[in-house]
């Protein structure tokens, strides 16, 4: 009697299933080859022709039919699989791109199509089977299976029946518990299969843009939207991309409805499809949005947001180190020393974090034992080398092991909070010091009385500042002032009257063109400011007339010293009036 009783009520689980899959008005084929119309042995090619086709016909900024944002998810997400080959093997041997299907006692491959419906409504109920479950429930080798979950509490679908009272008996413990018994699997609400769909995604209004966004050296995607508009999709991309960046990316949606201030002020009116945006610095110091516009696909998305992160690092050959320091806020400076041969994603990360608070370079090294390697203390790779602002060096951490992007962010950061706190220490110290004889840091204009001391025979070169209005002179003596205590090879005129030196001047140029005509015939007329490198014994000179920054400057003058820069002989010997 109890062996017949256990006979019908599996024969009623089975009608009951059944009939879910057979009355359910939203049941959807999610098979991606059928949703591509390409055959299981299509190559990627064939794959990428096939989606490109079809996302161009139901794209919703050419379609405005309800029906075609569907189909256009159901595209992308069926590209997503079948574009990746870790997802297209795991979908072709287990029917599930994540590989890890509730349970197969089935062979693998050739596993059909995937069918589900939803009750609809609080406590969703879901389910999902394929094709020939229904006919084999036993015989080994041959044996199906199909994975289920109902939410609401016991288990309860929102047919009116209780699934919960029907197996109960039939496998001795509650069946919404979660637990295993052969080829079933079942779950409460709590472990659906549903995604929470903007669980990650911050939502931002004008203030926090302004506060947290803007110029704060950090690339942020944006997702722009109109409560009407159809999301389908789009969150659960984002997210995905968002959590494998972590550490590297901050994520937010606007809803142009509630913020439509925000949104009109940075061009985007009421999209009537969803638009993501990366606010960016790859165009230079200043962050701007830039817009994505090829398929939603994860890892083209990824592809993205990893092209849009900060690029302030600066990359650079280690055999001509040339640091440039910040002419006002005297920046110290770090190098990163590691094989890669573009900027690593982690120090671009970093670099948009401290911007404006360290100077950021790289460089690709191969071999501990090279000569540079060596001069600058690293003993393995990669390594940090800092320099403070007054020029001393110290080797920040070698040997670097990074263990996920996350931690290795957090770390680093640390270590650079540290070397921060030291130059801000050692730049309190130097500022107490330069107190006392601050005259002697500034650079000197050129006179007769004065002339034989800073540009005479004696010196080996000269740098003479060349100015025609007050407002070149004091750019051009802010930068040859910091570009004059730099460590260069060799030091600075200083009131000892060092003869193995290098001498810094400034030069009213509308005063002294009979001085600047042994350089050249028109006294350099045309010129508002510039640089002449003087050497008084040898009488010869060169001309630096470009842009004037600290790092062109300082660039120029290394030039002089290494013997890269061609001298031409003076017309006659400079006189100064």
């Amino acid at each position: 009697m109890q062996g017949a009783k256990m006979k019908v009520r599996f024969a009623l689980s089975i009608f009951l299933f059944s009939t879910l899959l057979i009355f359910n008005a939203k049941a959807k084929t999610v098979d991606p080859y059928k949703v591509l119309g390409v055959e299981r042995n299509a190559s990627q090619r064939e794959i990428q022709k096939a989606f490109h086709k079809l996302s161009l016909q139901y794209h919703p900024d050419k379609n405005k039919n309800k029906a075609a944002q569907e189909k256009f998810a159901e595209i992308n997400n069926a590209y997503d699989i079948l574009s990746d080959e870790e997802k297209r093997k795991n979908y072709d041997l287990y029917g599930d791109e994540k590989g890890s299907p509730g349970f197969d006692a089935g062979h693998p491959g050739n596993q059909g199509v995937y069918t589900y419906f939803t009750s609809g409504g609080p406590g969703q109920s879901q389910f999902t089977s394929r094709p020939g479950e229904w006919q084999n429930m036993g015989g080994q080798g041959s044996s199906r299976s199909f994975s289920f979950s109902f939410g609401g509490t016991g288990g309860s679908s929102s047919f009116g029946f209780g699934l919960d009272d029907i197996f109960s008996d039939f496998f001795g413990s509650s069946f919404g518990g979660g637990r295993q018994f052969g080829g079933f699997s079942g779950s409460t609400g709590s472990q659906s299969q549903s995604r929470s769909s903007s669980g990650n995604i911050r939502a931002i209004n004008l203030q926090v843009f302004k506060k947290e966004i803007v110029e704060k050296g950090m690339t942020w995607l944006l997702f722009f939207y109109s409560p009407s508009s159809n999301r389908d999709g789009y969150e659960s991309v984002i997210e995905e991309v968002a959590n494998s960046m972590e550490g590297a990316l901050k994520v937010g949606s606007i809803n142009c409805e509630t913020e439509a201030s925000l949104c009109k002020e940075l061009g985007v009116h009421r999209p009537r499809s969803p638009r993501i945006f990366a606010y960016s610095y790859k165009a230079g110091d200043k962050g701007s949005l830039v817009e994505y516009n090829e398929h939603l696909v994860a890892k083209n998305l990824k592809s993205f947001c990893r092209d849009h992160l900060p690029r302030f690092s600066k990359r650079i050959n280690l055999n001509r180190i040339e640091f440039t320091f910040d002419a006002k806020a005297r920046l110290p400076s770090v190098l990163l020393l590691s094989t890669k041969k573009e900027t690593p994603i982690i120090w671009r990360v970093l670099s948009g974090m401290y911007h404006e608070r360290l100077n950021f370079y790289d460089t690709e090294v191969h071999d501990v034992s090279d000569p540079a390697v060596k001069k600058l203390g690293v003993d393995a790779l990669p390594a940090i080398v800092g320099w403070l602002s007054n020029g001393e060096k110290d080797v920040l951490k070698t040997g670097i092991s990074v263990k996920d992007q996350k931690s290795s962010i957090h770390e680093l950061s640390k270590l650079l909070d540290g070397f921060e706190k030291e130059n801000k220490k050692a730049a309190s110290a130097r500022a107490s010091k330069s107190h006392s004889d601050s005259a002697e840091e500034q650079i000197p204009l050129l006179t007769r009385s004065n002339f034989d001391t800073i540009c005479g025979e004696a010196i080996p070169v000269c740098i003479i500042g060349a100015f025609r209005s007050s407002n070149a002179r004091g750019k051009l003596e802010s930068i040859v002032l910091d570009v004059s205590q730099k460590s260069l090879s060799r030091h600075q005129y200083s009131a000892s009257g060092s003869r193995n030196s290098i001498t810094y001047a400034l030069l009213d140029a509308a005063k002294q063109s009979s001085f600047l005509s042994a350089f050249d015939k028109s006294g350099f007329k045309s010129l508002g400011k510039f640089l002449v490198a003087y050497k008084p014994k040898r009488g010869k000179f060169a001309v630096f007339a470009g842009e004037m920054t600290p790092e062109e400057v300082e660039r120029f003058i290394g030039s002089v010293l290494n013997g890269d820069v061609q001298f031409s002989k003076t017309r006659h010997k400079p006189l100064i009036k």
